[in-house]
Parts: structure tokens; sequence; C-alpha cells
């Protein structure tokens, strides 16, 4: 199956399922930890907000892994919607630059 016909994962689901549940932290806890709004963890977690640099450095810091992966996530799922919602309506309007 093609990536783009996978349905795009937001880092908030990665958040939660294989750091949260497994470890048995709260999104309070992880809000207080990381010295944020538990609004943020909480929009992240439902994927309705993105985890930015600043919150990646955080997450990082925390669960000692690096921003790179939390920004990686979201630039995966980003660019995943992106191809999702005009994808093709850019590949039919936007011609290469011939070489």
């Amino acid at each position: 199956m093609s990536e783009d016909r996978l349905d795009p994962i937001h880092p908030g689901d990665i958040l939660l399922e294989e750091f949260l549940a497994p470890l048995g932290i709260s999104q309070n806890r992880l809000a207080r930890a990381l010295d944020v709004p538990v609004s943020r963890v909480a929009g992240i977690v439902k994927g309705e907000r993105a985890v930015t640099a600043d919150t990646a450095l955080r997450l990082a810091q925390f669960f000692g892994t690096s921003a790179e992966m939390w920004l990686g996530l979201q630039s995966d799922y980003d660019l995943r919607v992106a191809r999702r919602a005009a994808g093709e309506a850019i590949r039919t309007r936007i011609r290469p630059l011939a070489a």
C-alpha cells in the first residue's frame, strides 16, 4: 500500500500510544513536567494542535528522545495531510522546470 493511501498519523497519537499510556503518565503530569499548559498537551494528543519546536525540545528532554524526532513526526503528518488535500491539484497545475 502506498504511503499516500495510509491515514496520516498525528504526533499526538504517537505521544499517547507509545509514551503516555505505556508509562502510565497522565496529560496533566506531562504538562506539569514540561512546564506548559495542559491545553497544549491535550491539543496535541487530540490531534488538534501541532508539535512546535519549543514543544519538541521539551518532549525530547523529558522522554530522552530528540527534538528532531518530534518535529519529523509533525512534518511527516503535515506533508501527508497536504498531499491528500492538494497533491493532485498541485501535480496537474504546476509543471516541473525543464532542464
